[in-house]
Formats: structure tokens, sequence, C-alpha cells
């Protein structure tokens, strides 16, 4: 059972208290104050200007299009990964298990090198890609193959103890009603984890678009060809285009604020759903 919060009875807590609020204004909110004042500081008619501007709005549009495509990437890989792994006992089983974990112990600028080394001309393989004209590296292709690694644990982490808790029962039953394995999953699976679903999916979209580090080392940061929104916020502040870069920050932040939304939202559902499901079971 749970531990029931308590309100605070003294004034240790309460000073406690103060004091974390205090540090979340002072390090959390302040700064994205910070960031949309300054966005708006020189009027509305710059602002859109700066939104209008060629490079603003192809990194917008690379930006959206590493979220569209990495999205699907991981949702695909993380049920399957979460399925095999709380299904089957095999061997190897739980080597694999702390491999897709390799995302969350590397740098995300090192895990950019080893993709440069790879796939870029100092490798085998890029030089062969090279002489069949395919370019990975400094294009897009590579922003989206760094950004689908460091994102690709999130899904599946996220998935794997709840497909574990949850058991593979129903799964059986519907089985041995002679569903097919399309429908098992349709009807009975997924039901089962579509919140903790939707949850993975929202996080590992904030995690794409705010992707900095990897994309970086891959990207080359080409102005209107590979740089992304963080990438165009300190190339703009490099070139002392400051308006412009605050910006571009302001929409990595409603991005990151539509993100926080969706996520609390779930949270908000899913506990909900939790307590009533606890009321049923105490009726």
């Amino acid at each position: 059972m749970a531990k029931a919060i308590k309100r605070p009875g003294t004034p240790h807590q309460w000073i406690l208290i103060g004091l974390g609020i205090a540090l979340t204004i002072l390090l959390l909110i302040l700064p994205l104050i910070l960031i949309f004042t300054q966005a708006l500081s020189g009027g509305l008619a710059l602002l859109w200007q700066n939104l209008n501007e060629d490079y603003m709005l192809h990194a917008i549009g690379l930006t959206l299009l590493a979220a569209v495509l990495t999205v699907p990437i991981n949702l695909v890989f993380g049920i399957l990964l979460a399925w095999c792994v709380t299904h089957f006992d095999f061997f190897g089983r739980r080597l694999l298990i702390t491999l897709v974990e390799i995302p969350y112990a590397t740098s995300p600028v090192v895990a950019g090198f080893c993709y440069l080394v790879v796939y870029g001309l100092e490798g085998t393989i890029g030089k062969w890609l090279y002489k069949e004209d395919v370019q990975l590296m400094f294009a897009w292709p590579g922003i989206i193959m760094v950004t689908v690694f460091v994102t690709a644990p999130y899904i599946a982490r996220i998935l794997m103890p709840l497909m574990q808790k949850q058991g593979t029962e129903e799964e059986i039953a519907a089985l041995s009603l002679g569903a097919t394995g399309w429908q098992i999953f349709r009807r009975v699976t997924l039901p089962n984890i579509k919140w903790a679903l939707l949850y993975g999916t929202v996080i590992t979209n904030a995690r794409a678009v705010g992707e900095f580090g990897a994309v970086a080392v891959v990207s080359g940061t080409i102005m209107n060809q590979t740089l992304t929104l963080p990438l165009l916020v300190e190339q703009l502040n490099n070139d002392y285009k400051t308006a412009a870069a605050f910006t571009a920050a302001a929409l990595l932040a409603c991005m990151a604020l539509i993100t926080l939304t969706l996520k609390t939202a779930m949270e908000w559902r899913q506990q909900r759903r939790e307590a009533a499901s606890a009321d049923n079971h105490a009726s």
C-alpha cells in the first residue's frame, strides 16, 4: 500500500518546502520566463520576422522531421523488444536488456562520434556508401540515425516492467480461444499498455526534439541544411543574433511545455484509473 502523504507540521518542514519552491522558481521558472521575455523584447513584428526567416523555417522542418521519423521507429522497436524479453526466456535475454540501456550510459557526443567514424568517409562502410553516392553523415539521414540511437531505450524501458507485471495469462486465454497473434496484440496487449505506450511516445518525442550533442557531431552544422532548432540556437547566439536565438529557444520551450502538459495529463489519467481500479477491488 502506498504511504499516505501528510501535511507539514513543523517549522523545519515548512522551511524545506519553501526552499524547494524557491529553487524551482530560480532554476526552472525564471530561465523559462527569460526566454519568452527576450524573444518578445523586440516586439511582435521582429518575432514574426525571425520566425519567417528561411533558416528558422528549415530548422523547424528538420526538427519535426527528426521527431516524426524517430518516434515510429522507436515505437516498433520498443514494443518488439519489450514483448520478447517479457514473454520468452532465452539465452542472452539479460544481455539484451542490458544492451538496450547503452544510450543511457553513453554520452550523446560519443555516440555521434562513433556514428561519424563508422559511416563517415574515414570508415570502410562510409567509403563504400560514398562510392554508391549515398551520404549519411552531414545530412539529414545521419541526424535521424543518432536521434533514434539516443531515444531507443525510452519506450522499451517503460513497457518492460509493466508487461512483466501484467503477465501473459490473458494472452494465453485469448490464444486458447483461437485468436490470432494480431488479434491478441490489438485486443488484449495494446489496451493494457496503451497509456504507458503514449507516455513513452511523449517522452521519446521530447528527447528527439531537444537532442543536441549527437546531432551536432554528425550534422556538420550547415545552415539551411543540417541545423535543427537546438543547433540553430547555438549558431545564432555565436553570430550575435540574440533576438533570433531567443526566438528559436522559445519555440523549443513551447514544444517542451506542450510535452509537459501531455505528460501530466497522462499521469493524471493513469492515477485516476488506478484509483478507480483500487476502489472496485475494495468494493
